[in-house]
């Protein structure tokens, strides 16, 4: 249909039909050969008009628009000229799709290529017979009006087809494309750097080559993943951060994985060349480190930049383990941190700047995972610049074993981020890429990559022989000088710079080298941790105590909270489960009722609105992000409601005394574990006095971000000193759903506590949640809380609070038997933790047992053990046996952790539970119920045994 009406057209514009000519605009403006050239004339004359009055102001344009739709201003009159004009226009858009092909990105001259055929006249139905003809040129945004097309060739192949190569034209917002022509084609895609940039380039480059340098010669044969081939990258950072505070950018958080780390932390975030010797030299000493510490490029680091023009940026460096990409979330966490605390809406004055390998970019997931949010409402930071070190190779794998696309950065277009390929052996260009990238960061809040191709001199660490696998690309290698000696050579023959002042500025550098390595043989150097010693942290300790905190809220309080769900807006309409005005049943209603009325009960969603209303109303904001953490998987928690008419959302939290209180945000995340856990983690990072909860949708879904959680939650402290207050909840709890919908790795996290790293708990009861929570904000130290939360128990009937627990409680670690049970009378303790605490109070009330005492364990670790023997002490001396229940497998849950602890105390236990098993559960109902009910019976008739005897992996290890 479109094609047709296209055809012939001699119609008139108006408004009747001016939708549709202004789609054939900007089709037009796109690729002018997919609209009839019938429509040429009267575009090229509007785009001319518009042009002329972007520039030159309404007035003049108006005689412009008048002039251009008048029969003399069309283009050549003729029809066969207004065909190769046509062509002509074709051809100026597809140079600026595909130019890049033929541009000479790649130092090693590997992949340049002169020619590509979809850039060739005949493409066009044009020839030689046609260079010396002049066409209108006015869709190139410089020079005159009429060109002839030799002369608009040299122009694009200039702009398009030298060093930089860029892809733009995937991008759908016609004002991003507009400016990005309007800021590279009128400067034919060059920069115009003073002698002092260039000299300053120059130093960027002698710097980072001879770091390298005395590296490989002092330090022989040790790892540090060197950027030599890829020094261009310091140039890049520092014009980066340079062009960042001309653009109102405060602070700029970074993240790269291991090669070139070293260098960017000498010469970028300016950490003294003797704190990075000190590494080298290994001046350990007992005392001078806290917790175990790291290898010297994974570490992170902070420092004050002060601009040439004065301007003051923040770096900081966050710290990476040897996981490549998966520092890319953390970044944008802290950066989001950062710009709630600086009230930076705008988000432009808090920049994330990632620094990525070509066959990571490509083939690490979670590069994908952070490009996906980047333009979400929870996640998005405003957008980041990606920096990729293009050594053309991954470890000893070639970009053609790596990867299905020609460039590394083509994940990057799934979010239309402007791409530029550069040759890094012209640092000029670089500095082209790097201030566009910042400008249009800034302007557009998008992501923006550069693609830095250079090579690894080196193989993938210094004690490695890339020859083995890239022969010929190493002989290359070999043979090409550094980027350093290219570009002193052009400043002299161009007489930038004179020979003598760059062999004054060698000297310098080397001298400065050799006298830090003097001084960082004295073992008195170490690197400082700066991670506790911002005013953010400052007012937090390091380590763990069972110190108890008021966590109590007074009853008036928690009525103000409570009215949320009892009070909406005027006009909103509420969905009739959710708050019924006649019958007052429905879910707040239910909420409303248990906090208002005296013995009233509150569910664990009830529990939870609680916790987190208080806090706001202490000032403590609170942020909750997970897949469906809005409604909440099991449809308990209703964080944001509705307009069942209007569709209109509202959250009731954030209203509980507006304008008196902290903000409470909670986002629905994309599909995704180990990107949204990551940000979370690195929002922690930067926020200890905000309570931030990642909450899966089933807890074995954690499993997609283990990395995350062993190489940072778990020993982010320990390694680089980062304290964190985040909390896991992680639904948890047999109820015969199968594999996948049970178990949250209890046995794992608790296999991984030590040095008082992490909390890992399994609260019971709405008031556990409620002062644990609260908890969480009123200690003066923050631990990573793990907490294995409910489904089933979100609506037992028996795990209910009272708002006297709220009122006048305080969370226990361990809890005793509610029935008051003497222990002269228990002839058996059955400890336990989770859901099947119900389980087993059930059956004991079924069965009419009354000699069995069940003691709950609400915090694992860290283990509360003079708790314990206050406890379960008095039992074991009147006789009690032990058993410990668990309706995980024995390799699940907690009996391998708990199990020592217990026997070093109490000298014996018994094991009660499921037997080993590779999977976490049994995928069908009626083995699980049969299961579950063996165990229960066990746990009170059994016999107990020492857990050394043979039958002490299980009581019931006859089960099917």
């Amino acid at each position: 249909m479109q094609e047709t009406e296209q055809q012939g057209w001699t119609g008139s514009v108006n408004g009747w039909n001016s939708d549709y000519v202004d789609h054939l605009y900007r089709q037009w403006l796109d690729d002018p050969s997919s609209v009839d050239q019938s429509w040429h004339p009267f575009f090229q004359g509007f785009d001319l008009g518009q042009t002329r009055l972007e520039e030159e102001g309404a007035s003049a344009a108006a005689a412009t628009v008048t002039a251009a739709a008048s029969p003399a201003a069309a283009p050549l009159g003729d029809s066969a000229l207004e065909r190769l004009q046509s062509r002509v226009d074709s051809l100026i858009y597809h140079y600026r799709d595909l130019g890049h092909l033929i541009a000479r990105i790649d130092p090693l001259g590997r992949i340049n290529s002169e020619t590509h055929p979809l850039l060739d006249l005949e493409n066009f139905d044009l020839g030689p017979e046609h260079l010396d003809m002049e066409f209108h040129a006015d869709k190139l945004l410089f020079g005159p009006a009429r060109m002839t097309l030799r002369a608009i060739i040299d122009s694009l192949k200039t702009i398009y087809c030298q060093t930089i190569g860029v892809e733009y034209m995937h991008i759908q917002n016609t004002p991003e494309r507009r400016w990005l022509q309007k800021r590279m084609e009128p400067f034919l895609n060059k920069t115009d750097a003073a002698p002092g940039k260039k000299l300053r380039v120059a130093r960027c480059l002698r710097q980072a080559e001879a770091f390298e340098k005395f590296l490989h010669t002092t330090y022989v044969g040790q790892k540090r993943f060197s950027l030599e081939g890829g020094e261009t990258l310091i140039p890049t950072l520092d014009t980066i951060v340079e062009k960042a505070g001309l653009e109102g950018i405060e602070e700029i958080v970074l993240g790269m994985a291991h090669r070139g780390r070293l260098n960017v932390l000498a010469n970028i975030l300016q950490k003294s060349h003797e704190e990075i010797f000190s590494d080298f030299e290994d001046n350990y000493s007992e005392g001078q480190v806290f917790g175990d510490g790291d290898v010297k490029y994974h570490k992170g680091y902070s420092t004050d930049w002060t601009t040439y023009h004065g301007q003051d940026v923040h770096l900081s460096l966050t710290a990476n383990p040897s996981h490549l990409e998966a520092v890319n979330p953390v970044v944008q966490g802290r950066v989001r941190g950062k710009q709630r605390r600086l009230n930076d809406m705008e988000r432009v004055r808090v920049m994330p700047l990632l620094i990525h390998g070509d066959a990571a970019f490509a083939g690490q997931g979670i590069v994908a995972e952070i490009l996906n949010y980047s333009q979400l409402k929870g996640y998005a930071t405003g957008g980041t610049i990606h920096v990729i070190v293009n050594n053309q190779i991954g470890f000893t794998t070639s970009p053609e074993e790596g990867r299905s696309t020609r460039y590394p950065t083509d994940v990057a277009k799934m979010v239309q981020a402007p791409i530029f390929h550069v040759n890094a052996d012209d640092p000029d260009a670089v500095l082209q890429a790097a201030e566009i990238a910042v400008e249009f960061r800034q302007r557009f809040h998008k992501d923006v990559v550069i693609d830095l191709v250079c090579y690894r001199r080196l193989g993938h660490n210094e004690g490695d022989e890339p020859g083995f696998t890239q022969p010929q690309m190493y002989q290359a290698i070999k043979n090409h000088p550094s980027t350093y000696e290219i570009y002193k050579k052009t400043l002299i023959e161009e007489e930038v710079v004179p020979m003598d002042r760059l062999e004054a500025m060698e000297k310098e550098l080397d001298s400065e080298l050799a006298a830090a390595h003097e001084r960082a043989k004295d073992a008195k150097i170490q690197t400082a941790l700066r991670a506790f010693s911002g005013d953010t942290w400052r007012m937090f300790k390091r380590g763990y105590t069972f110190d108890p905190v008021d966590t109590r809220v007074s009853r008036e309080d928690l009525i103000a909270v409570a009215k949320i769900w009892h009070e909406f807006p005027e006009g909103f309409h509420v969905h009739k489960k959710l708050s019924d005005p006649k019958k007052r049943r429905g879910v707040f209603d239910k909420r409303w009722e248990g906090v208002s009325t005296e013995g009233g009960t509150i569910d664990w969603a009830t529990g939870e609105g609680l916790a987190i209303g208080s806090l706001l109303l202490e000032n403590i904001p609170v942020r909750i992000s997970g897949q469906d953490s809005r409604r909440g998987t099991f449809s308990q928690r209703h964080a944001m409601i509705w307009d069942t008419k209007s569709a209109e959302g509202y959250m009731p939290l954030n209203n509980v005394r507006p304008g008196k209180q902290a903000r409470f945000c909670c986002y629905d995340s994309p599909l995704s574990e180990a990107s949204v856990l990551g940000f979370d983690y690195g929002y922690s990072l930067d926020n200890p006095d905000m309570l931030i909860c990642w909450e899966a949708q089933f807890g074995d879904f954690v499993n997609g971000a283990q990395v995350i959680i062993d190489q940072f939650i778990i020993s982010g402290e320990s390694k680089w000193g980062r304290g964190s207050g985040l909390v896991l909840l992680l639904p948890h709890g047999y109820e015969g759903q199968g594999p996948e919908h049970s178990n949250a790795w209890l046995d794992r996290f608790l296999s991984l506590c030590a040095d008082e790293n992490i909390q890992v708990c399994n609260a019971t009861t709405p008031a556990q949640y409620f002062h644990l929570l609260r908890r969480q904000m009123k200690r003066d130290f923050r631990k990573p809380l793990i907490l294995m939360s409910p489904k089933s128990l979100l609506r037992h009937p028996r795990a209910v609070s009272t708002v006297d627990d709220l009122v006048n409680g305080t969370f226990q670690e361990i809890k005793d038997d509610p029935t008051g049970k003497k222990p002269g009378a228990v002839r058996r303790v059955v400890l336990c933790g989770g859901k099947v605490y119900y389980d087993l109070a059930a059956y004991r009330e079924e069965q009419g047992v009354d000699d069995v005492a069940l003691v709950r364990v609400e915090q694992f670790y860290p283990y509360h053990k003079k708790l314990m023997a206050g406890i379960v002490g008095p039992y074991l001396e009147k006789g009690a046996d032990l058993v410990w229940c668990q309706e995980e497998p024995l390799n699940r849950g907690a009996w391998r952790f708990i199990e020592p602890l217990l026997r070093e105390q109490f000298g014996h236990v018994t094991y009660v539970g499921r037997n080993v098993a590779a999977s976490p559960s049994v995928g069908s109902l009626n083995r699980h119920n049969a299961e579950q009910a063996r165990i229960l019976a066990e746990a009170f008739s059994a016999r107990a045994e020492d857990s050394d005897s043979p039958r002490s992996e299980s009581i019931v290890s006859k089960l099917p």
